[in-house]
């Protein structure tokens, strides 16, 4: 089989999405991770390249701002794409982001199948690795902004709840961060590219398509799918061109290596974060 035959598997509104959650993501996670870690050397100087605490906070707080507001737009964007007429296809089908009774058969399968005593799961577009992924950013990206508001506007915040509430938001909000960073840092970028069928790079979410060919041994279902409903052909991509794959190789592991720098540094000076 020509390998170069490609099919789109993100559209240039779903990359667009995905590339400013990573911009933005990274940003917080270098200033947060710089207040907390500001009695440390290392937190002062990462707060020092944003030019100080003070304007560390200042970005993190603006930055905190255009995620929500991402956010949002994004909770637009799902309503739009659901089919009303059609709901329970729409929300449960084989191209929506639910995680269903599938997906756990598919887990289960996929464990069996890691000791030799089952086939690997035929997967169809999303598989249940990646439906995680998606819900794990989903649900902590509300929590992250109602202890953040509430820590930002301490006194707002104050008339209407009691004020030890203000430490429960602290804790949470960190707490969630820490997370969320631990957890993009080491399985989302362990399973986009460094697993074996990934490595050196899961390029879909950069170029927007796929090798067919290799689509066809992760997610036959998918595949199959699309030739029985007479798609395949309309879904047909080009490959990116050269100029675009050295600019998205090179942010992207930029990307990588400030994510796995952060939670290095993290870790070795985790006896010294900031409390107060």
């Amino acid at each position: 089989m020509n390998q170069t035959l490609r099919i789109k598997r993100f559209s240039k509104l779903d990359r667009l999405f995905h590339l400013s959650l990573m911009v933005t993501f990274l940003i917080q996670a270098a200033t947060g991770f710089g207040r907390i870690y500001a009695t440390a050397g290392w937190g002062q100087k990462v707060c020092n390249v944003f030019g100080g605490y003070d304007n560390a906070s200042l970005v993190h707080h603006w930055v905190g701002g255009l995620m929500m507001a991402g956010f949002a737009i994004h909770l637009l964007y799902l309503l739009s794409r659901i089919r009303w007429n059609n709901l329970w296809q729409s929300l449960f089908g084989p191209d929506s982001l639910i995680p269903t009774l599938q997906d756990a058969r598919h887990l289960w399968q996929r464990l069996w199948w890691f000791f030799g005593l089952r086939n690997a799961p035929k997967l169809d577009r999303w598989a249940y690795w990646e439906k995680f992924d998606y819900w794990a950013v989903f649900w902590g990206m509300p929590l992250l902004a109602l202890t953040g508001v509430m820590m930002l506007y301490p006194f707002w915040t104050s008339q209407y709840l009691p004020g030890w509430s203000l430490n429960i938001a602290g804790l949470l909000h960190r707490a969630e961060a820490i997370l969320a960073v631990s957890y993009i840092f080491i399985v989302h970028f362990f399973i986009g590219h460094l697993r074996p069928t990934s490595f050196p790079m899961n390029q879909a979410m950069f170029s927007g398509s796929v090798i067919l060919e290799e689509v066809e041994e992760e997610k036959p279902a998918w595949v199959e799918r699309l030739k029985k409903e007479g798609r395949l052909d309309t879904v047909a991509a080009k490959a990116p061109a050269l100029w675009y794959k050295v600019i998205y190789f090179i942010f992207g592991y930029v990307a990588l290596a400030t994510g796995i720098y952060l939670l290095i540094m993290g870790i070795a000076y985790s006896g010294q974060v900031r409390l107060h």
